[in-house]
């Protein structure tokens, strides 16, 4: 941390915030190279429509990325975004699904966002007293990534409104849910 932070915010908290910011950078790249996994992975039945709805996500987490790291360098920090530092912040288990249909990968890929988007909200949390602007950055992304769980549900989702992986704790268990389902 520098000796400056954004005018009206103390060092302590942009230390806070920028902390928290620095876990999420490492998330979002993470998901960023997860969702482009799944694109480069996807076979089958809806192949295509699954391989082209996952670009644009792809697209929007990498700006997602790069508003934190910027965010994170207004505060006076510095942001990590090394393959390092997304390992050293990692709370989280790598992706686990190879070449598979798009059912599984769609959810697994919902078990992902549960977990990101989890954790979003919790940094939302930890930064809304502290940092009102950081906190409505991060809301307006949480909104974002609910949307793509949404369409990522959309495809898992029976008529009834069940989800084919409900009950599911593991992208394997999920992706062979799916998998059984579709």
């Amino acid at each position: 941390m520098t000796s400056f932070t954004a005018p009206g915010l103390s060092i302590d908290s942009a230390t806070t915030v920028t902390e928290v910011l620095q876990e999420r950078l490492s998330a979002l790249n993470d998901l960023h190279l997860t969702l482009k996994h799944v694109h480069w992975n996807v076979v089958g039945a809806n192949f295509i429509g699954v391989h082209e709805m996952i670009d644009p996500q792809v697209e929007l987490v990498r700006g997602y990325a790069d508003t934190i790291a910027e965010r994170i360098a207004t505060l006076g920090a510095s942001p990590r975004g090394t393959a390092k530092a997304i390992e050293t912040d990692r709370s989280w288990d790598d992706y686990s699904i190879g070449r598979d249909t798009a059912q599984a990968h769609l959810g697994a890929l919902d078990l992902v966002y549960d977990g990101f988007i989890t954790s979003h909200r919790a940094a939302i949390e930890k930064t809304g007293e502290l940092d009102p602007i950081t906190e409505d950055v991060l809301i307006g992304q949480t909104a974002e990534l609910e949307k793509f769980q949404w369409f990522v549900r959309a495809h898992l989702e029976s008529y009834t409104g069940n989800l084919a992986t409900a009950g599911q704790s593991t992208e394997t268990g999920a992706a062979d849910a799916a998998r059984s389902a579709g």
